[in-house]
């Protein structure tokens, strides 16, 4: 079904696979009468071509970018447009799309959200932006309708930021990004690898894109093999899948850590644009007549069967069948690994919800960017026509991912068709994915293709006792067990005539509600600030020398960004930076914000020229220890703060805030094994925090510990690999902290204490 290669491989006219050998050069001769050589070969990739198109270094290997178009929605555009305001913004220099389709149900805080949609739509007036109101589209359904473009490339501050089916290369990224390239600074990575995904075949009836992408995840997430690399779509199956079928595989690459996605396109793609009124912006992509990827997923699309994500993540997978066939052995499994991630804090069990031998499922959800779109639905709603969700716990809600989307399933009678069942078809809204909205009952287990399964991502509150979960499907498989009033059925066992009805978009719906400024800024209009929208708080240069309390130490094989940082009703709170960081690891670790502020009291001491022992007695013995080996190290020279230790954390939200809120607490530095994402990486770097990386097995400190790194100032100036670190404790113990490669502009972030600092001077 899927096979990964364990070296480089040339693609030859786009169809035949050569491995990199010995014997690839003579294959390559024979094949094209010539043979490259592997850096040739390497620009002919489409990935290639679009970087290098976008790139403004001069250099292939260190990569400076500027991107056509920017996005962002409701839970991180107003963060990032203060922090731009605070280091000097006057316009924006590129298209730039609010849209408010995270928190336009969330109610928690009163007049919160509306505020802060006010303010999104009074910036976009007085900076030249678009502004998208609730309902209308989640971010990535217009973005596919309305921004995306052949070659083009778009930076999101949305994990989920990816158009690669389009011909669009998408990022998604933390904030201080999106603030760089609105201040025409640029986005600087090196050139990262490219790995080709061949797709062959044609998928059966019955198989959607969440079963490919769910396939393919599982294969690579837990090796690593396209973290942070672009995940290149190739080969001719990609002309036997639909342009809906590949944005709901591409969509869920950030799953498997890749940094971006682009796809080979052709006449399917060309009518996309033709169909939205954008044939311009169609570009033909394929890769030169040799074209070389340092790795291949190979993929038979004929061989997906429908898959599960289990609890709790996506990479967790099987084929339903395999469930089924092996019930209570992984639902044991599922329930044993969950122990360990919640840490007992409540008691989670899945084998209660076999009955009669089947599994069932209490809640059914189709949504967002990666289950709302026209395809998913329609085939949902052909499979369940006649049919009846029952009257028992099992319900089922599809949330189309636009309004022309759902204007078209009335006009085609779908929408009657499902809501005849049961099923409840709501507005556009991102909340099943990140929480606010359909979260199910406690101890409820519901199925849905949406993007991720993380603990508590639903909505339950592990500090309250509640714990519900979600196993990711596609939607045909969701409307086939809907159609079985809850028990588990994949779509390929279901009667049914898939009708595929042709889509027509309607551009007047956006035409008579979406706000374009079309780049046109009106520097004289006043923004609406709500009560609970707050400046970013002052964060100091970094010291010459650390005091780092250890406030949390967690040792899940991967820690989430939702666990850093809970999202759902916490989201509500999202513009005010000190509200927000109150729910810091709350789920993970709750008295981790206790912990943070009680070292934030004495560095607060430290900077208004008071002594920091007073203000946190548990200092005092401290830099006694530290004097015995640093006499000079005193409060002018050494800041005091706190770390959290994880072991790979990051996986996950695009959201800034989840190294922010750290940052505003007192946080000083991570450290960790190694970092999930670039991504969360760079939120730390941007928030002026310390990305330190330890090595693999027995820690050196525990939680509770206090830290002392000598002359970090200086290591960071002098660009060291390797930063001598003790633990203050009764004795002064060594030990070697690790720091990965920092572009000059990081460090200087990083020395002046944060991005805003460093756009101040």
């Amino acid at each position: 079904m899927i096979k990964l290669y364990d070296k480089g491989v040339y693609l030859v006219n786009g169809t035949d696979i050569v491995e990199d050998g010995p014997e690839a050069e003579a294959v390559l001769k024979r094949e094209l009468g010539g043979a490259p050589s592997k850096e040739e070969a390497a620009r002919n990739t489409i990935a290639y071509g679009i970087l290098e198109e976008h790139n403004t270094s001069g250099n292939m290997e260190k990569l400076k970018i500027k991107f056509d178009k920017l996005t962002s929605h409701d839970i991180t555009f107003v963060g990032i447009i203060q922090t731009a305001r605070a280091s000097g913004l006057e316009k924006f220099p590129i298209p730039y799309v609010l849209t408010n389709c995270h928190n336009s149900l969330c109610a928690v805080g009163g007049t919160i959200n509306e505020d802060d949609h006010m303010f999104g739509l009074t910036c976009a007036k007085k900076y030249g932006g678009v502004y998208v109101p609730p309902h209308q589209a989640v971010i990535h359904q217009f973005a596919r309708e309305m921004l995306a473009g052949g070659g083009r490339m778009i930076l999101g501050s949305d994990s989920h930021t990816r158009y690669g089916a389009l011909g669009t290369m998408a990022m998604g990224e933390g904030g201080p990004e999106l603030v760089k390239q609105l201040l025409s600074k640029t986005y600087d990575i090196n050139m990262p690898e490219v790995i080709g995904i061949y797709l062959t075949g044609a998928p059966v009836p019955g198989v959607g894109p969440q079963d490919v992408a769910l396939a393919i995840i599982g294969e690579v997430f837990g090796n690593g093999y396209v973290k942070n690399k672009v995940m290149e779509f190739v080969g001719p199956g990609v002309s036997n899948l639909s342009a809906d079928f590949r944005i709901g595989v591409d969509v869920m690459t950030t799953e498997t850590t890749c940094l971006s996605s682009i796809w080979r396109t052709d006449e399917k793609i060309q009518e996309f644009y033709d169909i939205h009124g954008r044939s311009e912006d169609y570009k033909e992509l394929n890769p030169g007549a040799a074209a070389y990827y340092d790795g291949m997923v190979y993929v038979d699309l004929s061989r997906i069967r429908p898959m599960i994500a289990m609890p709790f993540h996506p990479s967790n997978t099987y084929t339903i069948e395999e469930l089924n066939a092996n019930l209570l052995d992984i639902l044991d499994d599922v329930e044993k690994k969950a122990a360990v991630s919640l840490d007992g804090a409540v008691d989670y069990k899945l084998k209660d919800k076999v009955r009669d031998g089947r599994l069932y499922v209490d809640q059914g959800i189709i949504a967002g960017c990666a289950g709302g779109g026209f395809e998913n639905i329609c085939a949902a709603a052909d499979i369940l026509k006649g049919h009846s969700i029952g009257s028992d716990e099992f319900t089922l809600s599809v949330y189309p991912a636009s309004t022309p989307i759902y204007v078209e399933l009335a006009k085609n009678g779908r929408l009657t068709d499902l809501m005849q069942t049961g099923a409840i078809v709501k507005t556009a809204f991102c909340g099943p994915c990140f929480g606010a909205g359909d979260t199910p009952a406690n101890n409820a287990f519901s199925i849905r293709h949406s993007t991720r399964n993380f603990p508590n991502r639903e909505g339950s509150k592990l500090q309250n006792g509640q714990i519900s979960s979600v196993a990711l499907m596609d939607a045909r498989s969701i409307a086939a067990t809907a159609a079985n009033k809850g028990y588990l059925t994949p779509a390929t066992e279901v009667d049914v005539t898939y009708s595929n009805p042709k889509y027509f978009f309607d551009k007047e719906i956006y035409a008579n509600r979406v706000f374009d400024s079309h780049g046109v800024a009106d520097p004289d209009v006043e923004i609406k600030f709500g009560p609970n929208i707050k400046d970013w708080p002052a964060m100091c240069a970094l010291t010459d020398n650390l005091i780092l309390k250890v406030v949390s130490e967690i040792h899940d094989p991967v820690t989430t960004t939702d666990e850093l940082i809970p999202s759902g009703e916490t989201s509500s709170y999202r513009s005010n930076p000190i509200g927000l960081a109150q729910f810091t690891l709350s789920r993970k670790d709750p008295a981790y914000v206790g912990r943070a502020k009680e070292v934030q009291a004495a560095e607060t001491a430290r900077e208004e020229g008071k002594d920091p022992a007073e203000a946190f007695s548990e200092l005092k013995p401290v830099i006694d220890t530290i004097h015995t080996l640093y006499p000079e190290a005193d409060a002018s020279n050494t800041g005091i703060g706190s770390t959290i230790f994880a072991v790979k954390p990051g996986d996950g939200s695009a959201r800034e805030q989840a190294a922010s809120c750290q940052k505003v607490l007192g946080g000083w530095a991570n450290i960790a094994n190694e970092y999930a994402t670039k991504r969360y990486r760079s939120n730390l770097i941007n928030w002026g925090m310390l990305p330190f990386v330890i090595e693999k097995g027995e820690l050196p400190f525990k939680n509770g510990d206090y830290l002392f790194v000598p002359d970090v100032r200086r290591a960071v100036e002098e660009k060291a690999t390797e930063i001598k670190a003790y633990v203050a404790g009764d004795t002064m113990k060594e030990f070697t902290l690790q720091m990965g490669e920092l572009t000059d502009d990081e460090r200087t972030i990083i020395l002046k204490g944060c991005l805003i600092n460093y756009y101040k001077g």
